[in-house]
């Protein structure tokens, strides 16, 4: 079986690829998804849709865009890493984690030991808690080949 694992949450760190690069040093069965990473790109996914007069019209369709993606491939994941950084609030991964609970679409929350306490909620409904994106590999590792 190749795994489809969707990799969501902030995109201004290295996490993904020091994943996908531990993953692929294994040659781990899996197929990784992501949601667009270019900040920009993303802000402007409803651009297509006309012009808006205010920035909360733009947001709200560039969100609608995002989350056919988004939906799309977490229904598709057989498993989802959801990455919450220290640098932004990341709603939106939030948002993706609460997705899956939904779901009952198994999730791996990684973040630092101090946002333990605000994230205990989305934590409670993971299968696991790591702190670096090597941990998660190893969880990868021993779910895809055990």
């Amino acid at each position: 079986m190749v795994w489809t694992v969707y990799l969501s949450g902030e995109i201004h760190t290295d996490w993904r690829d020091r994943i996908r690069d531990g993953a692929g040093a294994l040659d781990l069965p899996i197929r990784f998804t992501t949601p667009v990473t270019d900040h920009d790109a993303s802000d402007a996914a409803g651009d297509a849709l006309g012009p808006e007069s205010t920035g909360f019209w733009r947001d709200h369709k560039s969100a609608k865009v995002n989350a056919l993606r988004t939906q799309t491939q977490i229904r598709a994941a057989d498993l989802v890493v959801v990455r919450f950084g220290d640098q932004y609030k990341q709603w939106n991964a939030a948002f993706d984690a609460g997705f899956c609970a939904a779901l009952a679409k198994p999730y791996i929350t990684l973040h630092a030991e101090e946002l333990i306490h605000p994230l205990k909620e989305v934590d409670g409904a993971a299968m696991a808690w790591t702190q670096t994106p090597e941990q998660v590999v190893d969880v990868l590792r021993y779910v895809t080949t055990k």
